[in-house]
């Protein structure tokens, strides 16, 4: 019998290589935090705005991928299509966090200890359906709606987009669109001038705040990289892949700005490089082709691996984070253990990938057809 969903169609293989790139860097951010005292002194100091590189990377694909199927293909195909891509690694993710929890005591978390074992496993059984937990589940002390994974809270954002892309985006206009895109700008843009931390880090939190900066962070990205296939008329970019992996690195390692005295500067960075920045990089991603093996083979292997390492490093960090906190480890008395760290971080996520994540897709795939 054929399947209901329909097949794959080729890939951008330089967004993916981008989205390994952006991965790597978000490891080596969080790597890095540890050893910082604020967000001012923070190594690779904007690379939380990995999150929204992602998310416009996925409202890209979304559109090549379904943009021309709807006339036959149910949206339950797509939610299926969608479950079977990103679902198992969500559960891998929370079986690691459950797995290093007690592990992650320390002076930052001084109470982990305490939690009771039947607690920390239902906390991991809701994290296997991405919904957000409240601050009375809240097993850690960061508020965070996924406590034994931090980084679910943009996979939640990340389904939320998909919902409203199948459920009423899709059958937007153009002119529509490009309506929905610049409010989501604006808004984008009021979150990061007015942060009271000059930035716009937040999102993982079930309260009203976070929930505002979630949902500000997801649709300008997410619907501008839907609008940004759907304008078309891409262009021949040589060397895109080093080009694109050079500036996105570039605008993730920027130093802080503005300082302590202008917050807001730093804000509009952030907007700048997410309204503009982004798509640019992805516009020339897109526009490029891959001129060897070579590059061919980096590129699937990064695209292949960055969602495992990124749903996957987050529970190890803990831990780490844990350490340099409690022993009051410095920066250069850290680095090989750091160093240690993430390449275990990237393995983790290797095998994850080979070992589970795709032969489980492999057998959803199947089990579905009818």
């Amino acid at each position: 019998m054929s399947s209901n969903l329909p097949g794959s169609k080729p890939h951008y293989q330089i967004l993916d290589g981008l989205r390994g790139v952006a991965s790597i860097m978000v490891v080596a951010f969080h790597i890095l935090e540890a050893s910082s005292t604020s967000h001012l002194d923070q190594i690779i100091n904007h690379g939380y705005l990995a999150v929204d590189f992602f998310f416009l990377l996925s409202g890209y694909v979304i559109g090549y991928a379904y943009d021309d199927r709807w006339k036959t293909m149910h949206i339950k195909d797509f939610f299926k299509r969608r479950l079977i891509r990103l679902q198992p690694m969500v559960v891998m993710g929370m079986i690691i966090g459950a797995i290093c929890f007690y592990f992650q005591d320390s002076v930052l978390w001084p109470s982990i200890h305490e939690v009771p074992v039947w607690k920390m496993l239902l906390v991991m059984l809701v994290g296997f359906t991405l919904i957000p937990l409240p601050a009375s589940m809240d097993i850690r002390g960061w508020s965070e709606m996924h406590p034994l994974n931090g980084p679910g809270w943009s996979l939640f954002y990340e389904y939320v987009a998909n919902i409203l892309y199948a459920l009423f985006i899709r059958k937007f206009s153009k002119t529509l669109l490009s309506i929905l895109v610049f409010l989501s700008a604006v808004v984008l843009i009021h979150v990061a001038i007015t942060s009271p931390t000059g930035d716009i880090i937040g999102g993982w939190s079930l309260d009203p705040e976070q929930i505002h900066i979630g949902f500000a962070r997801v649709m300008y990205p997410f619907f501008a990289g839907l609008l940004l296939f759907r304008m078309g008329k891409l262009i021949q970019v040589k060397n895109a892949f080093l080009l694109c992996s050079l500036l996105l690195i570039i605008v993730l390692a920027m130093p802080r700005v503005g300082g302590k005295e202008h917050f807001w500067m730093n804000g509009l960075y952030d907007a700048v490089i997410v309204i503009f920045g982004f798509p640019f990089i992805v516009f020339l991603g897109a526009s490029g082709n891959i001129e060897s093996r070579f590059y061919s083979k980096v590129c699937k292997l990064f695209g292949d691996i960055s969602y495992p390492i990124y749903i996957t490093h987050y529970p190890i960090i803990y831990i780490y984070t844990g350490w340099v906190a409690t022993n009051k480890i410095q920066l250069k008395d850290a680095i090989p253990v750091g160093l240690i760290v993430f390449i275990s971080c990237i393995a983790i996520g290797y095998m994850s990938l080979k070992l589970y994540d795709e032969p489980v897709r492999k057998w959803l795939k199947n089990k579905l057809k009818s």
